[in-house]
């Protein structure tokens, strides 16, 4: 079997953890719809790089369709992944993207025609069980605990809605990539996602970046820009990788390897930011390697 995608699954898993967990520093003491624009802004130099050396595919309806559809599922989803992030801890937000590959089971499906097999719903199945044991303690009080606890929580709630919209544009992402190539789309998808998301970005910040002493209009501060670099920088590995593991193998797999993502973004919640419950929450993220394994070595 060719490990090829699970390898760039994996890197895309690693980087993007790194970039949300450095996008959360940045979200203490900035706006988020800025620093969201920023890494996506800062995610363009080396994917543009990247595009001068891309052949130019020939393009059809299907693209053109996958593409308008995605864009605005894109944005809104940034919006929710974004406010997630600052509002709640990486360890309680999140793990719930591992739902992602449950709603592809359906998504990919109906959209795209691919089916998983028996062991890969096996491994599915494992993450959205470590997803749920996220609040073991609570099982203590009830089993229906952990989803009350679910429900108190704000950016959990949100990281569930933006993994349904993941599902869906991850779909149409590789009916994208298979009507274009790996690179050509995510380069394209992103340098219109950037330009579509500046102008939310702009007006929902317009109150963070004027001050009494300054005239009316934008002005990004300084310390926003230079917190935002490397969650861009990482943010355009994490597109690239993406993008070409996609392309080779079933899309529920690629996304269920990168949501090792959600284990990382465990440790780097208790390392970087002093987290508590971090035992409980691990034990939640082995259910869910248990599953990575099972789809990369069985399914």
């Amino acid at each position: 079997m060719d490990y090829l995608w699970a390898i760039l699954a994996f890197t895309a898993a690693f980087t993007l953890a790194t970039s949300d967990a450095l996008t959360k520093k940045a979200l203490a003491s900035h706006d988020e719809y800025i620093v969201a624009w920023l890494r996506l802004v800062f995610s363009l130099p080396l994917l543009v790089v990247s595009f001068i050396f891309i052949p130019v595919p020939e393009l059809d309806s299907n693209f053109y369709a996958a593409f308008l559809l995605a864009v605005p599922l894109e944005i809104l989803s940034i919006v929710l992944y974004i406010k997630a992030l600052k509002l709640s801890p990486l360890s309680l937000t999140l793990p719930f993207l591992a739902l992602t590959p449950v709603f592809l089971i359906f998504v990919s499906y109906l959209i795209l025609g691919e089916k998983v097999s028996l062991w890969g719903s096996m491994g599915i199945l494992l993450i959205t069980a470590g997803s749920y044991t996220l609040n073991i303690e609570k099982i203590k009080a009830g089993i229906g605990e952990p989803l009350k606890a679910i429900t108190k929580e704000k950016g959990s709630i949100m990281m569930i809605g933006v993994a349904l919209i993941y599902s869906v544009t991850g779909s149409l992402g590789k009916m994208a990539i298979e009507h274009s190539s790996p690179l050509f789309f995510g380069t394209t998808y992103f340098i219109v996602l950037t330009l579509f998301f500046t102008p939310i970005a702009l007006y929902k910040g317009r109150r963070y970046h004027q001050r009494p002493q300054r005239p009316k209009g934008i002005k990004i501060r300084r310390e926003a820009v230079l917190s935002s670099f490397l969650p861009g920088i990482f943010y355009s590995f994490m597109v690239a990788s993406h993008m070409i593991a996609i392309s080779l193998a079933n899309v529920a797999y690629v996304i269920s390897v990168k949501r090792i993502s959600l284990i990382i973004g465990v440790l780097y919640g208790y390392f970087l930011f002093k987290e508590k419950n971090i035992r409980e929450r691990l034990l939640g993220a082995t259910l869910m390697f248990i599953g990575f394994v099972i789809i990369i070595v069985v399914a």
